[in-house]
């Protein structure tokens, strides 16, 4: 198995090596790299000689995440990280598993015989195709409401927002119609399709095609408004404007949790 490691840290980076050469022999370290510029760089030409990549998040130049808006990432990762506010992030691109330092042997053994376990509940299929596997995610494509005494379902796609007042999360069809749901905001963003629906804040979750204009509001932050009539504030908090503009565009946005 051929192995590139992304890390930042040199004796992570070494640490990660020895426990993969005490895993099994047969694993090589092709590389190591230290940022999203190398990384990005050497996967465009090398990375059909990869088997499995194991990856940092907080890198010198930035997340990690930017790899997979500059190239491809066809192969399966493994994030090792200090923080372990990003999991749900990882597990919207190529991971298999999500390893917090300081990483054990044990832990690193687990994520393996989970990857091998995978292969052969797919039988003979390649690593490749496990990752195709993975990247066939499921999106929620309905939400149960209750109505007085009737149950009714309501199209992902024909709902305009959710949106947060205390621990009481609604959604918002269409019709300007608006309905309680059993879940937090933090339930939806792994629900939710993130190219289709976007976190602005702690408060609000929009659909794309909702959106009647962007204005630029106080201090380096934005201001949405929907189509439908609604009369709360929805502003983009300052550190999500870059990130928020990436997915209007049509750019791979981590849509990173609030």
């Amino acid at each position: 198995m051929n192995v590139l490691i992304v890390e930042d840290e040199i004796p992570a980076a070494e640490k990660l090596e020895r426990y993969l050469k005490k895993y099994s022999a047969d694993i090589q370290v092709l590389q190591t790299t230290t940022s999203i510029d190398e990384t990005s760089e050497w996967l465009k030409t090398n990375q059909s000689s990869l088997d499995l990549i194991f990856m940092d998040i907080q890198l010198t130049d930035g997340l990690s995440f930017e790899i997979f808006n500059r190239v491809p990432v066809e192969k399966p990762v493994i994030f090792v990280t200090a923080f372990d506010e990003y999991a749900i992030d990882a597990f919207k691109v190529n991971s298999i598993a999500y390893l917090l330092k300081p990483i054990t042997f044990m832990d690193l053994s687990s994520a393996l015989q989970k990857l091998n376990q995978m292969k052969k509940q797919l039988g003979d299929n390649t690593l490749n195709e496990v990752v195709a596997e993975l990247s066939q995610r499921q999106y929620k494509s309905r939400f149960m409401v209750k109505v007085g005494e009737h149950i009714r379902s309501i199209k992902t796609g024909e709902i305009q927002l959710f949106y947060a007042e205390g621990r009481t999360v609604y959604l918002i069809n269409a019709d300007q119609r608006k309905f309680i749901i059993d879940f937090k905001m933090e339930d939806l963003e792994d629900m939710l399709d993130p190219k289709e629906f976007y976190r602005l804040n702690r408060t609000f979750i929009i659909n794309i095609n909702a959106i009647d204009e962007v204005l630029v509001y106080s201090n380096s932050r934005l201001k949405v408004l929907p189509k439908i009539g609604f009369d709360k504030e929805m502003i983009v908090s300052r550190d999500k404007v870059s990130d928020f503009k990436d997915w209007l565009s049509g750019g791979n946005s981590s849509n990173s949790r609030t």
